[in-house]
C-alpha cells in the first residue's frame, strides 16, 4: 500500500478553492507524475482508501480517475486497482483564476473560459469577494506554487484597489492576463480582455435615444460600496450633458426618486429587484410611467415584467477569448463587444 504521507503531501486538495474537487485531484496526480512522485505502472491507492484518507466522496474520485483513464495516464486492471499507464504525463498549463465574486455573468463567464481550455489547462479558481485583503491571503498562498503558467484575475475591490494594483504588479508581466477590467496602470501585462466601461454605456444610450427621449429625467443607481468602475459614469454623465437630459446618481433607490416619466438604471441585481418592488407598490406601469434598464444580461431578465431592457457585455465571449489568448500565447488587448437587449421595460 503507497505510503499515506503521499496523500497529504502530493495529493493536497483545497477546501478554500472552487474548483471543482475532482478536478483538484486529477489535477494533483497528473502533478505527482510529472514531478516524478509517480512512475509508470505503480499502484494507486482504491477508491475507498483515498475517499477515506482524503474526506473525499468515492463518486468525486471515481470521477477524478475516470478523468485520467480517459486521457490514458491511467489504466485499470478487475480486481488489482489503478495504475500509472503514462510517466510523461504533462499539464503544460497551469492557471490561477480569481475572480470578485460568483453571479450568474460570471458563471457564463467562467463555464466557457473552463469549456475552452478543456483538458489542455490545470485551473485553480478562487473568489476573494471583492475583498482586497482576502485577495492579497489567496495570492501570497498560491504564489508559493510558483508554478503557475497564468495568472487571471478579475480586479473588482470595494477598497483598497492602490494596495491592490500595487500587488498586481509584483507578478510576473508576461504570465497576467486581466479579464472584464483593463487597469491601465499596470503595463506591459500579457493580456486583457475587458469591458471598456466609459465608451459602451454612451454607445448603448445613444443606440436608443429615441426611447430615452420619452422620459424626462435619468437616474443611474449606483451604490457608495459598488465594485463597478467609475467609468461607467463618466459614460453616463457624458450621454446626458450632450443631450441636455437632466440626470441623477443615486446611491440607492427611494420612493420620492420614482416620479412618472423617470427612467432607472440599475447595476446591482439587489437595486432592481427594490425597484421593481417600489414601482409595483406605486402602481406605475413599468415602460409607460417608469422605465427600467438593468445592467448584464441573464435569461430571467427576459421574463421579468414582460421583459426587462439590458446592456450587457457578451460574457462567454469574454470567457472564451480569455482562454483563446491563453491557448494561442497571443497577448494584447482586446475589449469586448457590448450589446443593447431592448425590452418592453423601456
Amino acid at each position: 500500500m503507497m505510503d499515506k504521507i503521499f496523500y497529504y503531501k502530493y495529493l493536497f486538495i483545497d477546501y478554500y478553492s472552487v474548483t471543482p474537487l475532482y478536478l483538484q485531484l486529477s489535477n494533483a496526480i497528473v502533478k505527482a507524475i510529472a514531478d516524478g512522485y509517480l512512475s509508470t505502472n505503480d499502484s494507486l491507492p482504491s477508491l475507498n482508501e483515498l475517499s477515506n484518507e482524503l474526506e473525499l466522496s468515492k463518486d468525486t474520485v471515481e470521477k477524478a480517475y475516470g478523468i485520467l483513464k480517459k486521457k490514458q495516464i491511467i489504466g485499470s486492471v478487475a480486481g488489482k486497482g489503478y495504475f500509472v499507464l503514462d510517466n510523461n504525463a504533462r499539464q503544460e498549463l497551469k492557471v490561477l483564476l480569481l475572480f470578485n465574486k460568483l453571479s450568474a455573468h460570471k458563471k457564463i463567464m467562467y463555464d466557457a473560459f473552463a469549456a475552452t481550455l478543456s483538458d489542455k489547462a490545470a485551473i485553480s479558481f478562487y473568489i476573494y469577494n471583492n475583498d482586497y485583503h482576502l485577495f492579497r491571503k489567496i495570492l501570497q498562498q498560491q504564489l508559493k506554487e510558483d508554478d503557475y503558467t497564468h495568472y487571471v484575475i478579475i480586479p473588482h475591490f470595494f477598497e483598497e484597489e492602490e494596495k491592490a494594483i500595487e500587488l498586481i504588479q509584483t507578478l510576473p508581466k508576461e504570465k497576467l492576463v486581466l479579464m472584464d477590467k483593463n487597469l491601465p496602470q499596470i503595463e506591459n501585462c500579457f493580456a486583457a480582455v475587458y469591458e471598456d466601461f466609459e465608451k459602451d454605456i454612451q454607445e448603448a444610450l445613444s443606440q436608443i435615444k429615441d426611447h430615452i427621449d420619452r422620459y424626462e429625467k435619468i437616474n443611474i443607481v449606483f451604490p457608495a460600496n459598488s465594485y463597478h468602475h467609475k467609468d461607467i459614469l463618466k459614460g453616463f454623465e457624458f450621454f446626458c450633458t450632450e443631450n441636455k437630459k437632466p440626470y441623477a446618481i443615486l446611491p440607492k433607490v427611494s420612493e420620492k426618486d420614482i416620479q412618472k416619466n423617470s427612467l432607472f438604471i440599475t447595476l446591482m441585481e439587489d437595486d432592481l429587484v427594490d425597484l421593481v418592488e417600489k414601482v409595483v407598490a406605486l402602481d406605475y406601469k413599468v415602460g409607460k410611467d417608469v422605465g427600467i434598464i438593468s445592467y448584464n444580461e441573464v435569461a430571467i431578465k427576459k421574463l421579468i415584467l414582460q421583459g426587462i431592457t439590458t446592456f450587457s457585455t457578451n460574457f462567454e465571449l469574454m470567457g472564451k477569448t480569455t482562454a483563446e489568448v491563453i491557448l494561442n500565447n497571443t497577448g494584447g488587448k482586446t475589449p469586448i463587444s457590448f450589446s443593447v437587449n431592448l425590452r418592453k421595460s423601456i
